[in-house]
């Protein structure tokens, strides 16, 4: 699956139109998660029930029937999305806070009743149709939607070229809002793998604050900290917002000011996880990287702007997938005592994190991440229990009470 994002101009009363879409889905959401909850336990609801339900509130709601039945039928999708999602997290007994208002029966089923209780929607900024309800332009570079709603012809910005896809591949089609404006994503059903030559190397990752990443090989990365140097403009921006009277335009467009500056550091952080993660998939077969539980991490606020600033989880997400792309081995490792055990002779050295050189009496001096790094890659290499290998036809988990041999190309992570 490839997606095509290119930047939507229109009339302002296309976005209205838009906007007014982006809401109705929001409303359909929202009441088939009411249906839900309303329902008595004995009845089956699932995601054909709530598309079923997505139909009668199209005649009910005429705001409703003028967007396209199946853009209804998505938002009815994403409703149940989040349900099943919260099941899953029953089954698998996620721990966390029970839902508010929640009938339970037994003490025993409230141990259970764990996180990912769906919740009301109130900030969704997209509308998705699926294969009718709009038309590409024989050029490609404008798109018409043909409901009610209004929108009519959009004219796409963007080099993307998706002059070389056929029609039929495109699955959804999806208009998105974001700070700096509208923008209109293709998801096209494509093979997107490519095998690369082997290149005979491996390496191991250790991530952290002083270094993005600290490689088997001595080598380390900067950390960017893109939130910390736009702190003081964000701060800035935030500050002139009180300075107006709600509900005025000169307050609005401040927040559009403050709200385009937080969307230009997610961006930063993107291609700077992408570019990495590229780099380090074509020049290496085999990447091990720390598994790493980053929302339990957060939980330390002296250190939980850092964390949230770098971005570990979407540097994994990156890696994982262009490993998946390029038919490599990502292997994700128990980052435990890593950075104590010595890489050379396996002694334990306790230090505290302020101790940034690891020093053995075998003889072996290191920068404290690059010996962690060692050992990430040792033990990705030994067959970790909990490696997670992707880009290969057959893994290998070692350390359970069977070798078990997984035939598969996408083995999901355990931890996302």
């Amino acid at each position: 699956m490839l997606v095509l994002e290119y930047k939507v101009k229109a009339k302002p009363r296309q976005y209205q139109a838009i906007r007014e879409a982006i809401r109705t889905t929001q409303f359909i959401r929202n009441k088939c998660l009411i249906y839900w909850m309303d329902t008595c336990k004995e009845t089956k609801i699932d995601r054909f029930a709530l598309n079923k339900y997505s139909t009668e509130l199209r005649n009910e709601y005429k705001f409703v029937k003028d967007l396209n039945s199946m853009a209804v039928q998505s938002s009815a999708e994403r409703a149940w999305s989040a349900i099943s999602r919260f099941y899953e997290n029953c089954l698998k007994k996620v721990p966390g806070k029970k839902a508010k208002n929640a009938v339970l029966g037994s003490p025993q089923e409230e141990r259970f009743f764990k996180t990912g209780y769906p919740r009301f929607q109130h900030d969704n900024r997209s509308v998705e149709y699926k294969t009718s309800g709009w038309k590409l332009h024989k050029t490609k570079r404008r798109i018409t939607f043909s409901d009610k709603k209004g929108i009519g012809e959009l004219k796409l910005l963007g080099k993307w070229d998706i002059h070389t896809f056929f029609v039929k591949s495109i699955k959804r089609v999806r208009l998105l809002r974001r700070a700096d404006g509208y923008y209109c994503q293709f998801s096209i059903d494509v093979d997107n793998s490519n095998q690369l030559e082997p290149t005979g190397k491996q390496i191991g990752l250790d991530v952290g604050l002083e270094y993005f990443y600290s490689d088997s090989n001595g080598n380390h990365v900067e950390n960017p900290r893109f939130l910390r140097q736009s702190q003081k403009s964000i701060k800035r921006s935030q500050r002139r917002i009180y300075k107006h009277q709600k509900g005025s335009n000169k307050r609005h467009k401040s927040r559009k000011i403050y709200a385009r500056k937080h969307l230009k550091v997610t961006r930063q952080r993107t291609e700077f996880a992408k570019k990495i993660a590229l780099t380090l998939v074509q020049s290496n077969d085999l990447v091990a990287y720390e598994d790493l539980i980053v929302k339990n991490m957060v939980k330390n606020h002296c250190l939980a702007k850092s964390i949230n600033d770098v971005a570990w989880r979407l540097f994994r997400q990156w890696l994982e997938y262009f490993s998946y792309k390029y038919g490599r081995q990502a292997i994700a490792v128990k980052p435990h005592y890593t950075s104590q055990s010595c890489s050379t002779c396996g002694i334990k050295v306790k230090k505290s994190l302020s101790v940034r050189t690891h020093i053995c009496k075998c003889g072996c001096k290191l920068q404290r991440d690059t010996n962690a790094a060692i050992n990430i890659l040792e033990k990705a290499r030994g067959g970790h229990p909990q490696s997670n290998a992707r880009g290969v036809a057959t893994s290998t988990l070692l350390g359970e009470s069977l070798v078990e041999q997984v035939a598969t190309v996408n083995r999901e992570s355990p931890r996302l």
